[in-house]
């Protein structure tokens, strides 16, 4: 068995947190935050000690109407410098850049003149070339990179085993196990990070994890995985995000030992911000149309259909499910 990195006691200075919060709890409000509530977030995550913020994607403007969605679907650059100025911080800014729905060589500016610290290039297995080849662009215009593989609960061992070689020889900084189904358990969890951090020894690349709460493992997987040694871990305040939601930060924060980690500010943000934007009808969290398409290890999109028809037929639900299996 692998040994783990560290105890329950120890401060693991290799950890970072990124914060999620707008880019995959705008998938539940159409990116629809007030310049308050990002600039609020900011502010609590900084006090925080977090050490990553998304602001969202940076989605093609000929592919999606800037009309349908909120400015943090495309995170110009004035749009995020307004909210964070030069970010005289310790924390870095991040995006997420999608394969196949960004114009990533007409979109981004060297790092010399832009804000952002790291891209986050999210892909499906297929898709790891043009993936790489992103990734090798926004390495030379000096950003952080990461690579994020989507539904890695469904690729096969020998597809995993050709992408984790693929971005071990890319000048990717971070490789994401991704839960996007919110399908595995602490134990798949733990077996896929150490093939993960099989290939970040061999390469000298950090190895991140971004959980789904389908079956209220979302804390549970990040901690085991972290356990192991991934060190990139993604949470969320409230654990806010598309369908059953993310990690949630606050759990996070409560559980690592590092004292530069803080939660008062991250309490009050979700008093004065989170609580009201449930309350406005903005709806995310664990619930039971999640749990099945967890435990059946399908993408959450019939659940989140479940959920916007506010329906609770739960049985005739999974038997939907069942058939199209």
């Amino acid at each position: 068995m692998a040994p783990r990195k560290g105890s329950l006691m120890s401060v693991r200075t290799d950890v970072k947190v990124l914060d999620a919060t707008i880019r995959d709890g705008g998938l539940c409000n159409n990116f629809e935050f007030t310049d308050e509530f990002v600039t609020e977030l900011y502010k609590s995550n900084i006090k925080c000690g977090v050490d990553y913020m998304e602001f969202g994607y940076r989605a093609s403007k000929n592919l999606f109407d800037q009309k349908k969605f909120g400015k943090w679907k495309f995170c110009s650059e004035e749009d995020i410098r307004s909210i964070v100025g030069d970010n005289v911080s310790d924390m870095k800014i991040a995006v997420m850049a999608d394969v196949g729905r960004c114009d990533f060589k007409e979109d981004f500016i060297p790092k010399a003149e832009s804000v952002i610290d790291m891209i986050r290039v999210a892909c499906y297995i297929h898709q790891i070339p043009a993936a790489v080849e992103m990734i090798e662009y926004f390495h030379n215009l000096g950003y952080e990179t990461t690579c994020n593989i989507m539904a890695v609960s469904q690729a096969n061992n020998d597809q995993l085993a050709d992408a984790l070689e693929m971005l071990g020889q890319s000048s990717v900084d971070v490789i994401y196990l991704v839960d996007s189904y919110g399908s595995l358990y602490p134990e798949n969890a733990g077996n896929l990070a150490k093939k993960y951090l099989e290939i970040g020894e061999k390469y000298g690349k950090a190895i991140g994890f971004h959980a789904h709460n389908n079956q209220n493992l979302a804390f549970a997987n990040t901690i085991e995985t972290m356990s192991y040694g991934v060190s990139y871990l993604d949470a969320t305040a409230m654990a806010m995000g598309r369908g059953a939601g993310n990690c949630a930060m606050e759990l996070l924060l409560g559980f690592l030992k590092n004292p530069k980690y803080n939660l008062y500010s991250l309490l009050t943000f979700i008093e004065n911000y989170m609580l009201p934007l449930k309350e406005s009808g903005v709806v995310w969290g664990y619930d039971i149309q999640y749990m099945l398409t967890g435990q059946l290890n399908r993408h959450p999109r019939e659940a989140m259909a479940f959920t916007a028809d506010e329906k609770t037929d739960y049985c005739e639900f999974y038997k939907s499910l069942l058939d199209n299996f």
